[in-house]
């Protein structure tokens, strides 16, 4: 999607600190933080929110998930703990319309987070 933030991070036309990526995800660091670590993780295919995902992309969900543990176990987090969430529409929290999962991590986290 042309005008999509995301996309434009994932194709390189926006500069970003990623901290990991492939063919299918790229992983970086967000501009506003909520804690000492946090990560964006984001298939570098438009999707806008959890919704619109397809039997088709159930692996990539997956990678998802399995990539945002990978990275809190690269940055040491994994012991301590860490926090992982996906937002979905307006009432979810969710700002820039391109699934994302947010690594949080470098705190206690507290519950209920919002």
């Amino acid at each position: 999607m042309s005008d999509c933030l995301f996309c434009k991070i994932a194709s390189g036309e926006i500069p970003a600190d990623i901290v990991y990526q492939d063919a299918q995800l790229v992983a970086f660091r967000d501009i506003n933080p909520q804690a000492p670590t946090h990560i964006l993780v984001i298939p570098r295919q438009h999707i806008e929110t959890l919704n619109d995902l397809s039997a088709d992309d159930e692996h990539l969900a997956g990678q998802l998930v399995r990539r945002a543990g990978l990275i809190a176990q690269t940055l040491g987090h994994a012991d301590a703990g860490y926090r992982t969430v996906f937002n979905c529409n307006v009432h979810g929290g969710q700002t820039v319309f391109h699934l994302h999962l947010h690594l949080l991590a470098g705190r206690p986290m507290t519950w209920p987070p919002g």
